[in-house]
């Protein structure tokens, strides 16, 4: 346990850069191994996610190494090359490598072993690996209601399916498209909700036949060719904007505040939060609009602001999931009620984020309740402090708090921050350089 206290502190200031988004660096890493050749990346993330990721990769046949900081060689073994690990491939804290890996698995005919740490044990695996047995696979061994730790027996021969996914899950949709990479034929993913489209980007990217168009009024249908000669192609990886929520928020609440994040993914699918926030009334200025890696991003400009409350559509939760918990601080701060509707995704990541999140802000004296899955946050334009927030090995949850307490009456404390580095490794010193008072 690394316990952590946040202060009242004077205006941020400077420009800084977040680490690179996550989502692209697990991906980095498993289309480098599906590629016959080498790629280069550049903007890594090196959190302990992204690194379990690349262990697993090296049990599979890769060849990787780093030749710099955030700079890494890979050298595939191609569709079809995948080795038999001969360890357990271990993800840690690493949900997303391990459902993306569980696709990758399910579509090669060898059988791997799948674990990770305490937390990542209790999370749901069954919705990823649903459609993986309708393609062929096998479960050999499981934990209680298909969790970790886990064997499984990929289909030497994987079937080509058409899924509709049940909710809206990047990572159900991204298992199913790289076990269709081996697959003959066409796999075929339906989404009622749009989600994170950085699997089919990527696919195309790397050379993959992949169509997308839309369906209903939100969603999307995905349609990838079985057995492309994936071409190896470099990869710079933007700066992750779940990870720029902390400073770009901090900055928000902290009266004085003015700093600039550099280099900020602006994809889509991904900024729901920072729409969030401009209707709120968020001073937030995009400046030099640029493509990197195949995806748009901006340098973002973020002054303290004046936040009212919102109602946050269910609709746009695919776009921010993981930017919840920051933005309940913001409500905190914010004049009048935020309604976050549709959180029931926030109650199988890392922890229960919706419980986390309100245990939170009760620990600090904010007003809130939950109505089924919705979130409202009864903002006073300040947060009482004080209080001592349980993380539950959850790194978003101790970042978000330790922003409360940027701006709140009296100290926050979390429990643990030893988590923060699957994500962000230098949030501590970064925060501090900006000028934040963390003891």
């Amino acid at each position: 346990m690394v316990p952590l206290s946040a202060s009242r502190s004077r205006g941020l200031a400077g420009r800084v850069r977040v680490p690179g988004d996550k989502s692209i660096s697990h991906r980095s890493m498993i289309f480098g191994l599906l590629s016959v050749g080498e790629t280069t990346v550049e903007g890594l993330l090196e959190g302990a996610d992204v690194l379990a990721t690349a262990e697993a990769c090296r049990k599979l046949g890769a060849t990787i190494e780093r030749v710099g900081e955030g700079a890494w060689r890979i050298r595939g073994v191609g569709v079809g090359g995948l080795l038999s690990p001969e360890s357990a491939l271990d993800f840690g804290n690493a949900g997303t490598g391990a459902r993306l890996m569980m696709g990758v698995v399910a579509g090669h005919g060898i059988t791997a072993s799948f674990d990770g740490d305490a937390s990542l044990r209790k999370r749901p695996m069954m919705r990823v690996l649903t459609p993986l047995l309708r393609m062929g696979a096998e479960i050999v061994s499981s934990a209680e209601g298909g969790r970790l730790p886990l064997v499984l027996r990929g289909a030497a021969d994987p079937v080509p399916i058409t899924y509709e996914t049940p909710v809206a899950s990047a990572q159900v949709k991204s298992a199913v498209l790289l076990a269709g990479i081996n697959a003959p034929g066409r796999t075929t993913v339906i989404e009622a909700e749009a989600t994170r489209d950085h699997t089919e980007r990527m696919l195309a990217h790397f050379g993959a036949e992949v169509t997308v168009t839309p369906h209903g009024d939100h969603g999307r249908r995905i349609v990838l060719q079985g057995r492309p000669e994936l071409r190896p192609s470099p990869i710079v990886v933007p700066a992750d904007p779940s990870s720029a929520a902390f400073p770009l928020v901090a900055a928000l609440i902290v009266p004085g505040s003015d700093i600039v994040i550099e280099g900020v993914m602006m994809n889509p699918l991904r900024i729901g939060l920072i729409t969030t926030l401009k209707e709120m009334g968020a001073d937030i200025v995009e400046l030099d609009r640029r493509v990197e890696g195949g995806e748009d991003v901006a340098d973002l400009r973020v002054r303290h602001s004046a936040l009212k409350g919102v109602d946050v559509p269910a609709e746009r939760a695919p776009s921010m999931i993981d930017e919840y918990p920051v933005l309940a601080v913001a409500a905190a701060f914010a004049s009048g009620e935020t309604r976050m509707n549709g959180l029931d995704e926030l109650r199988v990541k890392e922890s229960d984020r919706l419980a986390a999140v309100a245990a939170g802000l009760a620990a600090n004296g904010v007003d809130h309740r939950i109505e089924g899955n919705d979130l409202i946050v009864a903002g006073t334009e300040r947060a009482k402090g004080g209080g001592l927030v349980a993380t539950h090995m959850d790194h978003r949850i101790a970042m978000a708090f330790l922003v409360m307490g940027l701006a709140s009456d009296k100290p926050v404390t979390v429990d643990d921050t030893g988590f923060i580095a699957t994500s962000f490794p230098v949030f501590v010193p970064m925060m501090r350089g900006l000028g934040a008072e963390f003891a």
